[in-house]
Parts: structure tokens; C-alpha cells; sequence
């Protein structure tokens, strides 16, 4: 039985001439043991004998020690994983960052003044202005822009700012102009290497030029894995 199952049991990481021999010494033995009942009813006794014994001492164990044999599907047996303690093992360590793509003072903005308050993290306010791009054929030159040059920015971050100072969270403006918002929210996420990006979806009508079309499946599909991504809404 034991050289039959590592035989046929393809995780294991045999060679193909250990498969071989061990499948060849399983089939003559099988043959042996045929042969032994057929021609030895008293030694067929005596086995079934003894496997029945201990089958029933491994159950009455089991049932002992408070352990249940139970038949689950695939997909469920695939969620208990070895690393899922690890998995599950909450992440409240100090010095973390959190980004949160603003487009307005939206629940999104609260949630993520909350959970920085709760981690004792650095909240990093990004505002992007999406600007539009013409092929002219002369260059386009914005210059480097600033979020107090910007009446909707210098709003939020003003508010935002001052809410984290009454709440003791560290705040940081981040304010890029750019025609691909995605782009840009990937960018700044691994440029200053946060740990949480938190969007909000609900707001459409704040939010639609940032997060309209494709934004939140593309951040999704092309964020990094060590970057957590929280839709609110």
C-alpha cells in the first residue's frame, strides 16, 4: 500500500526510475499478497483481522481527541491554506502610509482620515487634474504646478490638512496634473511607497473625470501585490 500510493501520488518529487522500481516492487507484491489469499484463507483471516483492529483503534482515537473526518469541495478546501494564519494576522503597524485619490470632501476622504487615525499612519491626499492634450504639433509646456495654485486642491488639502492636525494624523499634499489618471495613481502609489490606496466610487458626479471609464480596473489590474487597494462605496 505505501509503495503503491508514493507510485501513483504525482506531488511527490520522484525520479522516473525510483516511480519505476517502486511500481514494479508494488505489483509483484500485490501478486504475492493475491496469492497468499487465495491459497491461505487462515493468513486472509488473520490480516483482515488486524487491519479491522486498527482502523477501529484510529477512529476511536480520533473520536478521542476531538477530531471529525468531513467531505468538503474543492473550492473550500482551497481557502485553507497552510499560510492562512499569516494571511489573516492583522496589519496595525505604526509608520504605514495611506493614500487616498480625493477628488472633493467625499466619504472617502473620511474613511481615509479614520483608518490613518487608527494605524497611526501618514495620510498621503492625492488630487489629480486631468488635463486634456491636443496634437498641434507645437510642444506643451504646464510648467510645474502647485496645489495652492489650485482653487479645488488648496480647498481639500487646506481641510484635509487641518482635520488631521485636530486628530494628530500626519497629512501630506500630493498634487500631480496629468491626461491618464491611472497612470498617475499607480506612479505616485509606488513612488512613495504606501501601504493602503483607498478610491471612492461612489461619488460619480465628483468623481467621474478621475474615476470614470477604466481608472479603478486599471489600478486594480496593475497595482502592485505589497499594495493593498479599498474601494469605498
Amino acid at each position: 500500500m505505501n509503495l503503491g500510493s508514493c507510485t501513483f501520488n504525482k506531488r511527490l518529487g520522484l525520479p522516473l526510475y525510483q516511480r519505476l522500481i517502486m511500481g514494479l516492487t508494488f505489483v509483484i507484491l500485490v501478486a504475492v499478497e493475491v496469492t497468499i489469499a487465495k491459497t491461505q484463507p487462515e493468513a486472509l483471516f488473520f490480516a483482515a483481522c488486524v487491519l479491522g483492529a486498527g482502523y477501529a483503534l484510529r477512529a476511536y482515537s480520533h473520536k478521542a481527541s476531538g477530531l471529525k473526518t468531513m467531505t468538503v469541495t474543492r473550492q473550500v478546501a482551497e481557502m485553507v491554506s497552510p499560510d492562512l494564519a499569516a494571511t489573516m494576522m492583522p496589519r496595525l503597524s505604526e509608520g504605514q502610509k495611506i493614500m487616498v485619490a480625493a477628488r472633493g470632501v467625499t466619504p472617502a476622504l473620511a474613511f481615509a482620515l479614520e483608518e490613518a487615525q487608527l494605524r497611526k499612519a501618514t495620510l498621503c491626499v492625492l488630487y489629480v487634474k486631468e488635463i486634456a492634450v491636443y496634437f498641434t504639433g507645437g510642444p506643451t509646456n504646464v510648467g510645474r504646478a502647485k496645489w495652492q495654485d489650485d482653487p479645488a486642491a488648496h480647498a481639500i488639502m487646506t481641510f484635509t490638512m487641518q482635520l488631521g492636525a485636530e486628530r494628530g494624523i500626519a497629512v501630506q499634499p500630493v498634487y500631480a496634473v496629468s491626461e491618464d489618471a491611472a497612470a498617475t495613481i499607480l506612479d505616485l502609489s509606488a513612488t512613495l511607497g504606501v501601504d493602503y490606496l483607498i478610491i471612492g466610487a461612489s461619488q460619480r458626479t465628483a468623481m467621474a473625470k478621475l474615476l470614470g471609464g477604466s481608472v479603478v480596473t486599471s489600478v486594480a489590474q496593475q497595482l502592485p501585490d505589497s499594495i493593498r487597494l479599498v474601494i469605498f462605496g
